[in-house]
C-alpha cells in the first residue's frame, strides 16, 4: 500500500512519481525539469517523462483521465482492463472511442477478416458425430398427397401443360370438367400419373402429341421443290426450316409449280399414315382451267379418268367461280399420285394454268400467305392424328 504522503510532494524531479490522495494535486508547481507532482492519498501514481509533462491540478476533483493502453472496455461483467471476456458491450463493437475497430481480429488485434466462430476441424467433429447418431435410425417416407401417387410416371396436368394446353391450373380445369381421358377412361381425379410413352391421352376425343413432336404447315410457293435439299441448288423445303433444332420431313409432296398447303413433321408414324391410300386422308385442290366445260365433267372425273399409270378418281368436283371462258373449279381425292390432278384435267380436255392445294385433310390454307410457315395448334395436331386412328 502507497504512503498517503506520495512521492514527490514537491514535484522537482521531473522523472518521479507523485502519489494521489484521492483528487490530482500539485503541490510544488512545475519547478525543474517540469515533472508532474501528485499529492495527497494514496491513489496510483503517474508520471511524466523529464521536460514533457505537466503536474496535476491540485484538488480539481475530478478523476485523472486514463492512458490508452488503461482504458476499460465496455464488455459486460466479465470484462477486465486486459480486454473483452464476454459480452458485446458498445464499446467493443468500435462505437466508442478506443475500442476496436470492425474488421479486426479482436482476439490478436490484427488486421483483416474476423476470426471464424468455430474452427474447421471442429465443424468436422461435429458433422462426423451428427451422421453416427442418425446411422442407425430407419428412413422417414413423407405421406402421400394425392391418390395415385405411388405409381412411375409424371402427373398428367404437367404432361398436358407441357403439350401446350394452358397453366397446370388450366389443366387441372380441364381434368374436373371430365374432358381428359387415358387409355379410354375418363380422368375424374386429380394428380394422376401417366406414362406419356406408352400411355395414349386425349383432349376433347383428340390425341394430345405428349413428345417432342412439332408439326408445322407451309404454304409452298411456286418453284420450290418438295424435297429437304436440292443437289442442283434450286429453292426447296428444306430453306424454310433450316433453323430449327429438330430434324423435319415433309408429309407428301406438291408439284414444283403447284402451290399451297404441305405438312412438315418428325412424327414418322403421323406422315406415313397421312399419306396412306389406307386411311383415305382427302386432299383438295382450286385448278384455273379455261373453257367452256361440259356439264359432266364432274361425273367423268368421279367415274375414273384412264391414265397411263392407272385409273384415277376424284372423290369430288364443283365449279367454284366463272368469269367468261375463266373457270376456278375444285377437286378433292385422296390420292397422291405424282402430277395427278394435272394429268386428270389434261386427259379430260382442260389443262391446268395454276394449281393450289387449299386443304390436307383437315388443315385448311385459309389467309396464310405464299411462303409462311406456321406451327399447328394442339386441336389441329389432335384433329390429324384422329384422321389415320392414332
Amino acid at each position: 500500500m502507497r504512503s498517503s504522503s506520495g512521492r514527490n510532494s514537491s514535484g522537482n524531479n521531473g522523472g518521479s512519481r507523485g502519489g494521489n490522495s484521492g483528487g490530482r494535486g500539485n503541490s510544488g508547481g512545475r519547478p525543474g525539469g517540469g515533472g508532474r507532482g501528485n499529492s495527497g492519498g494514496g491513489g496510483r501514481g503517474d508520471f511524466r517523462g523529464a521536460g514533457g509533462g505537466r503536474d496535476d491540478r491540485q484538488g480539481s476533483g475530478r478523476p485523472s483521465k486514463p492512458r490508452p493502453e488503461e482504458r476499460r472496455y465496455d464488455v459486460g461483467p466479465g470484462g477486465t482492463q486486459d480486454g473483452p471476456k464476454s459480452g458485446r458491450g458498445a464499446s467493443a463493437r468500435g462505437g466508442a472511442k478506443g475500442g476496436p475497430k470492425r474488421g479486426q481480429d479482436q482476439r490478436g488485434g490484427g488486421r483483416g477478416r474476423p476470426a471464424p466462430a468455430y474452427s474447421r476441424e471442429y465443424e468436422t467433429r461435429a458433422e462426423e458425430r451428427n451422421r453416427e447418431r442418425y446411422a442407425g435410425k430407419p428412413k422417414v417416407s413423407t405421406p402421400k398427397t394425392f391418390p395415385g401417387a405411388e405409381q412411375e410416371g409424371e402427373r398428367l396436368q404437367k404432361i398436358l401443360a407441357r403439350a401446350g394446353y394452358g397453366s397446370r391450373r388450366a389443366c387441372e380445369e380441364l381434368v374436373d370438367e371430365a374432358r381428359v381421358e387415358v387409355n379410354g377412361e375418363i380422368v375424374m381425379e386429380q394428380g394422376l400419373r401417366v406414362d406419356p410413352d406408352k400411355d395414349e391421352i386425349k383432349v376433347d376425343g383428340l390425341t394430345v402429341a405428349t413428345q417432342s413432336y412439332q408439326f408445322f404447315a407451309l404454304n409452298k410457293p411456286a418453284g420450290v421443290v418438295s424435297t429437304m435439299e436440292d443437289n442442283e441448288g434450286r429453292q426447296c423445303l428444306g430453306d424454310y426450316t433450316n433453323n430449327r433444332e429438330t430434324r423435319l420431313f415433309h408429309v407428301g409432296r406438291l408439284d414444283t409449280e403447284t402451290e399451297g398447303v404441305i405438312l412438315l413433321t418428325n412424327h414418322g408414324e403421323l406422315a406415313h399414315r397421312l399419306t396412306h391410300p389406307k386411311y383415305g386422308v382427302k386432299k383438295v385442290y382450286l385448278a384455273h382451267i379455261v373453257g367452256p366445260i361440259p356439264r359432266d365433267l364432274g361425273k367423268q372425273l368421279k367415274d375414273g379418268i384412264q391414265l397411263e399409270d392407272g385409273y384415277a378418281r376424284a372423290d369430288h368436283f364443283r365449279v367454284v367461280e366463272q368469269t367468261g371462258k375463266n373457270y376456278l373449279v375444285e377437286v378433292t381425292l385422296h390420292e397422291g399420285r405424282k402430277h395427278i390432278v394435272r394429268r386428270m384435267l389434261a386427259e379430260a380436255g382442260f389443262p391446268v394454268d395454276k394449281l393450289v392445294r387449299v386443304a390436307f385433310g383437315p388443315i385448311t390454307l385459309g389467309d396464310q400467305k405464299s411462303g409462311w410457315l406456321r406451327r399447328l395448334s394442339n386441336t389441329e395436331v389432335g384433329m390429324l392424328m384422329k384422321e389415320v386412328d392414332l
